[in-house]
């Protein structure tokens, strides 16, 4: 079974990482062998969006199992809907991390763990950025309420007029 851990390193005695879209390395390894594959992150520094990146790329891999610190919403969406199952790792190396999910000890997570943007830390522009995001997104979201409580009162406005 083809699995991935989320990493700081290149190899089964590099330490585990607590973040998913922003880890420096993704660990693949064959469970059956222990043979593996040290990939870079390709979405690690990523302006915006790195979660949903790095879940397509970790899709695109054909891993059958994830096994990270924290995962977000949006990494976690793509994940589920590729019907890819997460666990939750701790401390440790990535070798300790694939033999306790073999030994079925780890927690599966059954939704995000994180709130949005949580791997980004304190980066400067990046946080910058995902704040001008943030503030679009919300500004965007505020006026598609606008709009449907506007449908609403029209829609009241005439059932009340038909009485």
């Amino acid at each position: 079974m083809k699995i991935v851990v989320t990493s700081t390193g290149n190899d089964l005695n590099a330490p585990t990482s607590p973040r998913f879209g922003r880890c420096p390395t993704y660990i693949f390894v064959e469970t059956e062998t222990m043979a593996f594959e040290a990939l870079a992150n390709p979405a690690a520094s990523a302006a915006g969006g790195a979660g949903i990146q790095a879940a397509q790329f970790i899709v695109e891999q054909g891993v059958q199992a994830v096994l990270s610190g924290n995962l977000g919403p949006n990494a976690m969406d793509v994940l589920q809907a590729a019907n890819i199952p997460t666990y939750l790792i701790g401390e440790g190396n990535v070798g300790q991390a694939v033999e306790a999910y073999k030994a079925g000890q780890l927690q599966a997570m059954a939704e995000a763990n994180v709130r949005a943007h949580a791997g980004m830390g304190q980066r400067g522009r990046q946080v910058v950025a995902s704040r001008r995001e943030e503030i679009t997104d919300l500004r965007t979201k505020a006026a598609d309420l606008r709009q449907q409580l506007a449908d609403i009162l029209d829609r009241i406005e005439k059932l009340e007029k038909e009485n």
